[in-house]
């Protein structure tokens, strides 16, 4: 095997063990799973029945309930990125670490993904049933919430990293994510409202993964520097 390919192997070898530690530790707190999926749900299932249920109006209106309840989903998670880290000391650990910090960051932001976005994409087809979308629509959403939950999980593993150990970290870390999502926020719902107009919806999917790419290449690097700053 070459130097640079047994290096990326160990490379990916840390991501996965830091994601798995992550994903063991989650599974012993299934409440910081189901919390924001119920939060998910009953926003999602509510609206319909304070606005009515004119196909028309929840047609329109489904899209942006998704997206934005969504958000404001993963913004319930954010905040507990790094704070049981640093309770027990492991972030700590993992700045004195040889392994690389952005490497290490990665497979933490991974897992925060696994657990909170994946399982929002998953519902979010029996969600969008009770806004009467179609079932080609409803597969556009679920791209559409793939690509806009992975940036949501990067973009807050900075504002995280930031507000690490602060006093209300979790207010100012809606503070600091929300500006940078909301590209996200404009592209995902007018995807999907595209599709269910029978119009092109493509460029916004494509542009929602450019943004991903971009935020996969930035952000480890822009926490790592933070976790770094927030800790002298």
């Amino acid at each position: 095997m070459a130097p640079r390919d047994s290096e990326t192997a160990g490379l990916a070898a840390i991501l996965l063990a830091t994601a798995r530690r992550d994903l063991l530790l989650a599974v012993k707190r299934p409440s910081d799973v189901l919390n924001p999926l119920a939060f998910f749900a009953m926003v999602c299932t509510l609206f319909p029945l304070a606005v009515g249920p004119s196909r028309e109006q929840l047609a329109f209106s489904g899209p942006g309930v998704l997206w934005v309840a969504a958000l404001l989903a993963t913004l319930l998670t954010l905040n507990s990125l790094f704070v049981a880290d640093l309770e027990d000391g492991s972030l700590e650990q993992m700045l004195l670490s040889p392994q690389p910090l952005p490497v290490l960051v990665l497979g933490k932001v991974l897992a925060h993904w696994l657990t909170s976005g994946v399982p929002l994409v998953l519902v979010s087809p029996l969600l969008a049933i009770t806004y009467q979308m179609p079932v080609d629509v409803i597969g556009v959403l679920m791209l559409s919430l793939f690509l806009g939950t992975i940036i949501l999980s990067l973009l807050g593993g900075i504002g995280a990293a930031l507000t690490v150990g602060l006093h209300r970290g979790s207010a100012l870390l809606s503070l600091l994510v929300l500006p940078l999502a909301m590209p996200v926020l404009i592209l995902g719902p007018s995807s999907v409202s595209l599709a269910a107009g029978n119009e092109l919806y493509t460029p916004g999917l494509w542009a929602l993964a450019a943004y991903a790419v971009g935020a996969l290449s930035l952000a480890p690097f822009a926490a790592a520097a933070a976790l770094r700053i927030t800790n002298e």
